[in-house]
């Protein structure tokens, strides 16, 4: 089953993309909840590449790598990744009143689909907040 979460970001797309795929933006925004952190980033943005991310609860009491292998990249606008035996699909379009960043990704079996929406829907909407607030 493919989810799907999506946002309009206020910023031009080249701004976008930067903060999508530079490390050092990423571990600013990559996180579902004030309880937790990304304390490492990496990104070989390239066919074949690979990308890591280590999330982990600020309270130390837990953890995991985020990780994965990029298949297609069309800078700015899409990104294509396989992580964990599954699909995702990054497109970034330019709409009306900025860049709509939209992610299809397939589901796992260990927690119900609902909270998988909401967590990678959570990340996206601090993913906006951070780009809109490092642009204004």
């Amino acid at each position: 089953m493919k989810i799907l979460v999506e946002t309009t970001v206020n910023a031009p797309i080249e701004r976008v993309w930067a903060c999508w795929t530079t490390p050092a933006d990423i571990v600013k925004w990559n996180t579902a909840s004030d309880d937790w952190h990304t304390t490492a980033a990496t990104v070989d943005l390239i066919v074949g590449g690979q990308f890591t991310s280590r999330m982990e609860a600020k309270d130390g009491s837990m953890g995991f790598d985020f990780a994965g292998e990029y298949t297609q990249i069309e800078a700015p606008r899409l990104i294509e990744a396989v992580f964990g035996g599954r699909a995702l699909r990054v497109e970034f379009a330019q709409v009306a009143g900025g860049v709509l960043v939209r992610e299809a990704f397939d589901a796992e079996d260990t927690h119900p689909v609902e909270m998988q929406k909401a967590g990678w829907q959570a990340i996206l909407d601090r993913f906006k907040r951070y780009v809109e607030s490092a642009v204004g």
